[in-house]
This record gives structure tokens, C-alpha cells and sequence, in this order.
């Protein structure tokens, strides 16, 4: 099965987020060869994970380089992406510097579609959450600025609305 074919699989039995969802479908039908990937300047389908540590009541947020934001790990699929779930627990690992990641069972957490400085125009971000082993340490990344752990009650005060909603969204499937 290809990468592509895992993304419409996943998508169609993503429950939640109907209107989003059928416009990632659409925008897969529409981009059948490059929807996916960094190229497609009519966006693509990218896929991160929300590092998150339950017992502590934590998550894992980088300070992201180009946006100077504070954000989930996650980015572009990739040609050995196997599946979207792979692609996000990769760029979690590359990221967070976490090995042992795991990601949460049941598929994607929610959707987040957001525009991005062109050549491209957006992201149809699929978002996940891994779960970080006990004795997690992370390591900056030459993607971020600063990697830094918030208790479930910090990120708003520090994070837009779409990490929020993930959070959320996180704790609900816990």
C-alpha cells in the first residue's frame, strides 16, 4: 500500500471533523501524485504528534525555527513514510529527540488545515499524539529554538488555538 493510499484510508475512517475531513479527500482526488508532498504549491497533507507525557500531566512543544511558534512536533511526509502515523511519529522522534516514542491507539487525535508562507499555501495537518516513555529527555532539533515542557494548563497561555484544541482533544482520548 502507498503512502497515498494509507492517507485516503485514514481520512475516510477519521469520524470526526466531517468538513475538514472531505476537503483533505477532495484535495487528495484533486493531487492524486504530488497531494502529499512539499512540491504541491495547492498545499499538501503533512502529519505531526503531540509528545505527551500523562503521568506528569505534560506535553513536549518546540519553539518552531521559521514560525517562532510554539507547536507539536511535525512536518512533511517523506518519500520512506510508509504511513502518515509512521510520518508522524518520525518527525516526533526527530524533533523531540525522544527515542521510545509510542503513538496513542485509535488514529488521529483532530485536523488542522492553516495557511503557510508561498510558494506553498497550506497544510492539511493530520495530527496524532505519542506518548513519551517514563524516563523521556528531550533534544533541540535543528528545527526549533528551544524545546520545553508545559503542564495541560500552560499551553494556552503560550500556544495558538490549534495546539489548545490538540491538547484537548489529546486529554479526551487519555
Amino acid at each position: 500500500m502507498s503512502l497515498y493510499d494509507d492517507a485516503v484510508l485514514v481520512l475516510k475512517g477519521y469520524e470526526d471533523q466531517l468538513e475538514l475531513r472531505q476537503y483533505y479527500l477532495d484535495h487528495l482526488s484533486a493531487h492524486p501524485e504530488d497531494g502529499l508532498w512539499k512540491a504541491c504549491t495547492a498545499g499538501h497533507v503533512t502529519a505531526s504528534a503531540l509528545v505527551v507525557d500523562p503521568a506528569r500531566g505534560r506535553v513536549l512543544l518546540t519553539l518552531h525555527k521559521k514560525l517562532r511558534m510554539w507547536l507539536q512536533m511535525g512536518g512533511h511526509c517523506e518519500p520512506g513514510d510508509a504511513t502518515l502515523a509512521a510520518a508522524a511519529l518520525r518527525e516526533a522522534t526527530e524533533e523531540s529527540g525522544v527515542p521510545g516514542l509510542t503513538l496513542l491507539t485509535g488514529g488521529p487525535i483532530r485536523l488542522d488545515r492553516h495557511p503557510i508562507p508561498v510558494p506553498c499555501t497550506q497544510h492539511l495537518d493530520v495530527q496524532y499524539a505519542a506518548l513519551a516513555p517514563a524516563d523521556a529527555v528531550e533534544a533541540i532539533s535543528d528545527e526549533s529554538l528551544d524545546l520545553r515542557w508545559f503542564a495541560y494548563d500552560e499551553v494556552a497561555g503560550v500556544a495558538d488555538e490549534s495546539v489548545v484544541r490538540l491538547v484537548e482533544r489529546t486529554r479526551l482520548r487519555l
